[in-house]
């Protein structure tokens, strides 16, 4: 028979997995449409994938400001959501919309403008720019309608309703599979597009997800709506809790050339295995690291606006607890497998070499990532966006730039240095957000800014052990 206090952890993980197995499926899906782009274009040459990766890397700009948005509005959709303030919770949601689709027009530019000098600009050898910039110009033009994608998204899955999403991202990551497939290889009567192909399947996918979660928005089977734009206050905070997050988006974007331009100095196989290695990680333990912060960010959210931050904190290190026992063990599993995992990528001996050693240093570093993950998760919901930039931006220039290049340039040691510094970086940046969550600031940030937008339920008080007196 469970004692009190394990009965109260199983009940939060069940709470938390409840919520978190939708987001899980539909990263799932997610990373499986992206490993299929890995997949198919590794059928063409080495320096096919090594052109997606490239690429990835300026479509992870406007990725980290669509998620930095998003975890503007979870934050305030979940709190206000507990406070039973839906007035504020739908016009936040309204203005993170708009906000989204606004920020992602220069992008469209850019890509048509600047896209293979883009991926020049990183040492790639000719053909890999011209593919990459190919591809990237693709992706771009529908930067718009990937960040309303992800807002809504978030916006639907703060109030609680997590199935919504994993319905429409399942149906649009089915959608772009099989168009990388038949697309890119030329299935049927369908021509080989290759690259292009690829990257029109990925377009169209973020296209129908933004269409899709806007329509349900406005319908009434989801419990948020939107609603016409008047509070500033809203606005302002919206930009508080995301512009760190959208600045930790791109500090680690730029910090990510230099750590490629290390690995290019190795090789382009050295590079393409890098993505590999990644790919294969993230197909395995990153759905449940992803599911798992946005469950901790709506039960620390939600419980924030109910009154209870005793609640809030129990239930993020709760949360911490499980992502370090299920996600831990797949890295077990990734570590043993790595070898023969990487084989589903590329048949280069070369590539296969080192491909296996970044999804094993990758495995290593699996439980501290959902450490930090979840945590991070929690203390966004918290209002606290500042402590996970400045942890994974120290960590990632200590770690994987420091490390890679002193230990693994300068020093001679060459690859298995950059091994060791995925490891680093993700210990040191574990470290920095525990220790952020451990000491509380962001409850006191948290009811600041719900008393300035008076989402703060009636006759809300606090002891001084953090929870609520009602």
């Amino acid at each position: 028979m469970l004692s009190g206090g394990r009965r109260r952890v199983v009940r939060v993980w069940r709470r938390i997995f409840g919520l978190s197995w939708p987001v899980m499926v539909e990263q799932i899906l997610r990373t499986l449409m992206r490993t299929t782009d890995v997949a198919v274009t590794g059928l063409f040459s080495p320096a096919a994938v090594a052109a997606v990766g490239l690429a990835d890397l300026y479509a992870r700009l406007p990725l980290r400001i669509g998620l930095g948005l998003g975890s503007g509005v979870i934050a305030l959709s979940s709190q206000d959501t507990g406070s039973g303030e839906t007035a504020n919770r739908n016009e936040a949601i309204t203005q993170a919309v708009i906000l989204g689709a606004l920020a992602g027009i220069p992008f469209v530019l850019f890509g048509l403008v600047f896209g293979q000098g883009a991926i020049r600009l990183l040492g790639a050898e000719w053909e890999v720019a011209r593919m990459g910039g190919i591809y990237l110009a693709i992706i771009f033009a529908t930067s718009p309608a990937r960040h309303v994608a992800l807002v809504a998204s978030r916006s639907v899955q703060g109030a609680g309703d997590t199935r919504t999403p994993m319905y429409v991202n399942a149906v649009s990551n089915a959608l772009n599979i099989a168009g990388t497939i038949v697309l890119g290889l030329g299935i049927g009567p369908v021509p080989q597009f290759g690259i292009v192909g690829v990257g029109l399947a990925t377009a169209f996918g973020n296209v129908f997800s933004a269409l899709a979660l806007v329509a349900a928005i406005r319908s009434p089977y989801t419990p948020v709506d939107f609603a016409r734009p008047h509070q500033w206050t809203i606005t302002k905070q919206l930009l508080a809790i995301s512009a760190p997050r959208i600045l930790e988006g791109m500090l680690t974007f730029v910090m990510e050339f230099p750590f490629n331009a290390i690995l290019l100095l190795f090789g382009t196989e050295v590079n393409a295995a890098y993505q590999i290695g990644r790919r294969v990680y993230q197909q395995i333990t990153a759905p449940l690291s992803r599911g798992y912060r946005t469950g901790t960010s709506i039960v620390v959210g939600q419980a924030l606006g109910d009154g209870d931050p005793g609640g809030a904190r129990y239930n993020g290190w709760a949360a911490a607890g499980l992502g370090l026992l299920t996600v831990g063990s797949l890295g077990a599993v990734l570590f043993v497998g790595a070898e023969w995992l990487v084989t589903f990528f590329t048949d280069d001996p070369e590539t296969l070499r080192y491909a296996g050693g970044f999804a094993r240093a990758y495995a290593v570093a699996a439980p501290f990532t959902a450490l930090y993950v979840v945590l991070a998760g929690a203390l966004t919901s918290g209002s606290d966006t500042r402590t996970p930039l400045v942890g994974r931006v120290t960590g990632m220039f200590v770690g994987m730039l420091g490390v890679s290049y002193v230990v693994g340039v300068r020093a001679g040691y060459g690859v298995p240095a950059v091994y060791a510094s995925i490891v680093v970086y993700y210990l040191w940046a574990t470290i920095y957000v525990a220790v952020g969550f451990h000491r509380g600031a962001w409850i006191e940030r948290t009811r600041d800014m719900m008393d300035e937008r008076e989402s703060t339920p009636d006759g809300d008080r606090t002891s001084e052990d953090g929870y609520s007196d009602n």
